[in-house]
Parts: structure tokens; C-alpha cells; sequence
């Protein structure tokens, strides 16, 4: 079988904690992880978290911060940073020319950590559940499983898929008896570590241990894992100093603080963008919403410029369109379709028949920033009379609700691909997982369409004209391309990251 040269990324990309002001790996002397302060074990890694995990099941794994999701499964393949595929479950696998079909051969005598097999029949328990139970789903929706031995499986789309090895990079294999149960109270997976439940608080601590079995074990040299949920920034940071933990993500409000404790910063540039998601394009859940003067409008009332150099300290710079740069959706010239202006936002308002505005519910949850950025969201957009009304979510059902489509506009700060496909795939198709309305577009699908079947010139044109036509329709209010900062202690070697979606290290980076 040949490797394919198609790019693809991880799966959900969530957000970084930010600090708002003004605008309303091997250790040496490394971290034990118990409750007893640091320790000189080189044995045992202890990451921060600052949110808890969303519970055990497969198919609701967020990217962001899923070093407990990469601890206890395996996914069919691994992509590195620039989205290339490599063998991970699979050993060898096969794109067909018309993107359609993944064919993939499980590596022999792999087993779960019950010690049942990982075969061709465990893939397609899991790759049918994620095609039916949310969450995922639209990005499974419609697919056919086929074994043809106990060691092969061909997973096929009813239409093209551009990123066909995104959705096995993406993929987390459980056993099959979980999934047909569905009790994830405990996960069972095959890979680098499994979960120690006599040494695991949920909201609190998770520790895990090796499983010297795994196939790839020397990548992952620790023989404990543990990771400590911390949700309160300043509290991270002071762990960190203290070496109760090895590392954790820091925002620009912590930056310096950090920094002046001696710790070392992994810098990932602009890779992720603030960003309101106007899913409600028709008007169908909040009928303002599909008028076009009011999108507008709700663009206008935010300045960028001062969100760039006083909300993230000047590790932003202006957002007016949501691709990464160097993307191929990017558009380098272009200039602030909608300048900060309130008072021409208010003349919208009326010009539309919402001049008394309306109510917007936006959920938030801890750990994802939305304690310091909601207070600004919520005055600014007050100037125009809509009313923010705020939802906690919370729980292991809290990203399948956020997801749901009950409400309409999500406030996140999302990684922007260095593959613009699927940002597009993500944020802007019908079936797309954050375009949580899903609401048909023709000009949508008709680009698209050129995206599946036209040149490599023509794909990249139709990219392109995507990126206008939202941006022309005011789908999103961008605010801001944001750097993310992970903070580690020196003795912890961490490399570079290779996460595609560029959200912090992986489990894998730290060595």
C-alpha cells in the first residue's frame, strides 16, 4: 500500500485561556505528581489542565488539552505538524483516487488493555458509532464499513473527502463491548498508558500507568502519567514555579510572570483565532440573525486593534477573516471589511428593524477563557442592545450541548489550520461540526463542489472565493489571531509541538 501525500490535522480544535485587561517531558528533577509536593523521579510526568475532562467517551475527545484521550486510545494513524499521516494502529493504508474509501490494515497482535484483540471488526464497532452518535458524527455521517479479513478495513464516504486522513488521525479506537454497552465509566483502550482508577479524582487528579505493550512505547518514556486540573490560571502558574507540576498553558496575562520564574515558553505564533460563529445564517432559531445588516453590525462593535494590543497584551495581532495565513483560503490583502464603528453598527441595527436589538444566549465554559473575555463580549454588544445572556455548560455531556445547535452564536477561540480545507470542512459546510445550525448554502456548495472535482488551481481559487463569500455574508465576527504559550519546566525536555492544529505539545513531544 502506498502513503498517501494528503495533509490532514487533529480533530476538535478548542481554545486557550486568555487574561484580559483593560478593555471593559524527561525530567531530571521532575514533579511525582501526588499529593505530596515534587519530587527527583525521572518516572513521572504531571501536566496542568485547566479544564476537566469531558468524560470517557470516544466520540467527544476535544484536541485541545487531550493528552488523557491520547493516553489511553490509539488512533488508526498519526499525523505530525504539517498534517502528513503516519502509522500508528494502522500499519499500512491506502487513499482511493476518488477520496472516497480509507483502506487500512490494523498491525498484528495489537490488544486492548483488557486484553481483547484490536482487529478489523473493533475499527468498525467504533467507526459506526461515530457516524451516529453526535458530536463527530457529521464528520462520519453516511460512511460504509467493509472487513475483509480479521486485519483489514475499508472505511468509505458516500461522496468525496478531501481528508480522509484527518478522520483517521482523528479517530480513538475503544473496545467494541464499550461501545455497544455504551458505559465509559472506565476507559479501555490500547494505548501508551492506561488509567490508574485507585489514584484518580475526577475534577481533580488523573494518574495513569504505562502499558509497556503498547507498540510505540519508547516514544513515551514516562512510567506515570498525571495530570491535575487547574483551572485558575494564577494557581497553574504557581504549581508550575513550585515543581508540583511540570508544565502548563499560560496566557498573555501569566506570560511574564513565567517567564521571570525561569521557566521555558514554547511560542506558537498567531494559531488561533477569536472568533464569534453567526451559525443562524437563515434566521431560523433567532430571525435577526438572518439579516445581513445585523451580522454586520454585530462586527462593527468590536475593535480590533484595541482586542490585538490590550485584551492579549499585544500577542495578537487584528482578525478580519479566519483563516491562518500561508493557508491557501487566506487572503493577504485584505483589508477590515467592517472598521470598528458604533454608531454606523447602531444605524444597521435600525436600517434592519432591530433598532430595540434582541436576547443571544452564549454558552461559556471554565477553563476556555470565557470568564475575562465574556464581560467585554457582552458590553460591547450591549452598545447595539443585544442582550448576552450567559449558559454555563459543564459535565461530560457540556461539548456535545455546546455542540448541539441550541445555540446558535459560540464564542471560541479556535485553532485555524494550516490546511484551510478544514477550516472549511469545520466552520463553513453545511455538515460542518462548529457550523452548529447546519443550515444549507447553495454558493457554499457550489464552491465546494469546484473544491472536489476542480484543478489545483481551481480548488485553490474556490478556497479563496469561500473565505469572501463568508466573509461578505458576515458569518463570523473575527476578532483577533492569537499566540499561544506553553510554559514548562527546564528540566522537562519538550519539543517542538507537533500538533497540526498548533495548540500546545502533544503527549508525544514530551520526552
Amino acid at each position: 500500500m502506498r502513503r498517501t501525500r494528503r495533509r490532514a490535522l487533529v480533530a476538535l480544535a478548542a481554545p486557550l485561556a486568555v487574561g484580559l485587561v483593560a478593555l471593559t517531558g524527561c525530567t531530571s528533577g521532575g514533579q511525582a505528581g501526588g499529593t505530596n509536593g515534587s519530587s527527583t523521579s525521572k518516572d513521572i510526568l504531571t501536566l496542568g489542565m485547566t479544564a476537566d475532562i469531558q468524560g470517557w467517551d470516544p466520540h467527544v475527545q476535544p484536541s485541545y488539552q487531550g493528552w488523557s484521550a491520547d493516553a489511553v486510545w490509539d488512533s488508526l494513524l498519526r499525523c505530525d505538524k504539517n498534517g502528513k499521516p503516519e502509522a500508528s494502529l494502522a500499519d499500512k493504508w491506502e487513499f482511493s483516487a476518488d477520496q472516497k474509501t480509507a483502506t487500512l490494515h490494523v498491525r498484528d497482535g495489537v490488544k486492548f488493555s483488557d486484553g481483547t484483540a484490536v482487529d478489523a471488526a473493533a475499527v468498525k464497532a467504533n467507526a459506526e458509532y461515530y457516524a451516529t452518535a453526535g458530536g463527530a458524527s457529521s464528520r462520519w455521517a453516511g460512511i460504509t464499513v467493509t472487513t475483509p479479513d480479521t486485519q483489514t478495513v475499508a472505511i468509505s464516504w458516500p461522496a468525496p473527502n478531501p481528508l480522509l486522513a484527518l478522520r483517521m488521525c482523528e479517530s480513538k479506537i475503544a473496545t467494541p463491548a464499550s461501545i455497544q454497552s455504551k458505559k465509559f465509566d472506565v476507559p479501555v483502550g490500547s494505548g501508551p498508558y492506561t488509567l490508574d482508577v485507585a489514584n484518580t479524582t475526577r475534577g481533580s487528579v488523573y494518574t495513569f500507568t504505562k502499558n509497556d505493550s503498547f507498540w510505540d512505547s519508547s516514544r513515551f518514556p514516562y512510567k506515570k502519567l498525571v495530570l491535575k486540573v487547574l483551572e485558575d490560571e494564577t494557581a497553574a502558574v504557581n504549581a508550575l514555579k513550585t515543581e508540583q507540576i511540570d508544565g502548563t498553558i499560560v496566557s498573555s496575562a501569566t506570560l511574564e510572570e513565567a517567564k521571570g520564574a525561569g521557566e521555558n515558553i514554547q511560542t506558537l505564533k498567531g494559531s488561533s483565532t477569536t472568533r464569534l460563529l453567526i451559525t443562524d445564517h437563515l434566521g431560523e432559531k433567532i430571525p435577526a440573525l438572518g439579516n445581513l445588516d445585523v451580522r454586520k453590525a454585530m462586527n462593527m462593535v468590536f475593535d480590533r486593534d484595541a482586542i490585538s494590543q490590550k485584551l492579549y497584551l499585544g500577542h495578537a495581532s487584528p482578525a478580519y477573516q479566519i483563516f491562518r495565513e500561508g493557508s491557501d483560503a487566506y487572503i493577504p490583502d485584505m483589508k477590515d471589511p467592517y472598521p470598528f464603528n458604533v454608531d454606523e453598527a447602531k444605524k444597521l441595527m435600525a436600517k434592519a428593524g432591530y433598532a430595540d436589538g434582541f436576547t443571544l444566549q452564549i454558552p461559556t465554559m471554565t477553563g476556555q477563557g470565557h470568564e475575562t473575555l465574556m464581560p467585554y463580549i457582552t458590553q460591547q454588544l450591549a452598545q447595539i442592545n443585544i442582550k448576552v445572556e450567559q449558559v454555563a455548560l459543564s459535565g461530560p455531556n457540556a461539548i456535545s450541548e455546546l455542540l448541539s445547535g441550541k445555540f446558535p452564536v459560540p464564542l471560541w477561540q479556535l485553532g485555524n489550520y494550516g490546511e484551510s480545507l478544514q477550516d472549511i470542512s469545520d466552520y463553513i459546510l453545511k455538515d460542518g461540526i462548529w457550523n452548529v445550525s447546519h443550515q444549507p448554502d447553495a454558493k457554499v456548495d457550489a464552491l465546494w463542489n469546484t473544491v472536489l472535482t476542480g484543478s489545483e488551481t481551481e480548488r485553490k481559487q474556490a478556497e479563496q472565493d469561500l473565505n469572501k463569500y463568508v466573509t461578505e455574508q458576515a458569518w463570523f465576527v473575527p476578532m483577533a489571531f492569537m499566540d499561544r504559550f506553553y510554559a514548562s519546566n527546564p528540566k522537562v525536555d519538550v519539543q517542538e509541538s507537533s500538533d497540526f492544529s498548533g495548540l500546545h505539545p502533544l503527549l508525544r513531544d514530551f520526552k
